[in-house]
């Protein structure tokens, strides 16, 4: 498969489980200071109790009572640009805070401008039982994984996924990383909506412009950016 091939519908068949050779991979995302926080958002965390954050949350520039994960909730530190929010774990600290949602924009902007993909419209979005190699993949509209997809790959390579419209991973359904790949070099660029279904594991950096969904019972081993805000019912996310 060359570069910059539009997959159709004749070779989706053909191509199902198959793995992609997308050469070395493109460079990582830098995330800058929003590297130190696992959830970000700017306009705030909802959660059904209980859910598990394992590395610092912020929100900005919201409140902090729009954050409402408890201390018991994260395994580190909340940050909050005022004096709301949970205690006694909260922090305010709206000049780190301001710094991180910059830096997070500034993700976003890097991977949705990173040129060159190595495979376009692959499979029309729905990328469910395939095996892909290191690339930057991207997509004009929504993204699908109905089944297991695994990422195959070294530990310092690297998956760019660009994806115009929104990413949704179906209920109990995993993302796996085989051969040494890392979560901290899989990056999700979303322009809708993410929405990662009930009990479903994820994988990667998702850098989301609006909202991202996680339902009843999913896990995400990366991190969670959103430019709008991140819904939590009983999850758990793990900074990788």
């Amino acid at each position: 498969m060359t570069k910059n091939t539009l997959i159709t519908g004749i070779s989706l068949l053909a191509l199902a489980g198959s793995a992609f050779a997308a050469g070395p991979g493109p460079k990582p995302v830098n995330l800058r200071s929003a590297g130190d926080f696992v959830i970000l958002t700017k306009s705030g965390i909802t959660n059904v109790p209980t859910s598990a954050a394992v590395g610092d949350v912020g929100t900005s520039p919201i409140t902090g009572a729009a954050l409402l994960l408890t201390c018991t909730e994260v395994d580190g530190s909340v940050f909050t640009v005022n004096a709301a929010g949970p205690e006694p774990c909260r922090i305010k600290d709206p000049t780190k805070l301001t710094a991180a949602i910059l830096d997070m924009e500034t993700a976003y902007k890097d991977a949705a401008g990173r040129k060159d993909p190595d495979f376009v419209e692959l499979r029309g979005g729905d990328i469910g039982g395939l095996t892909l190699d290191p690339g930057l993949y991207k997509w004009s509209s929504s993204v699908e994984i109905p089944t297991a997809v695994t990422l195959s790959g070294s530990e310092d390579d690297v998956w760019i996924f660009q994806i115009a419209g929104n990413l949704k991973e179906s209920n109990g359904i995993d993302v796996h990383l085989i051969g040494g790949a890392q979560s901290k070099n899989v990056f999700w660029q979303v322009a809708g909506v993410v929405d990662i279904g009930t009990t479903a594991h994820m994988q990667g950096i998702v850098l989301s412009k609006t909202l991202i969904a996680m339902k009843t019972g999913a896990w995400v081993n990366g991190r969670l950016f959103s430019q709008t805000a991140v819904t939590l019912e009983k999850n758990k996310v793990v900074q990788p």
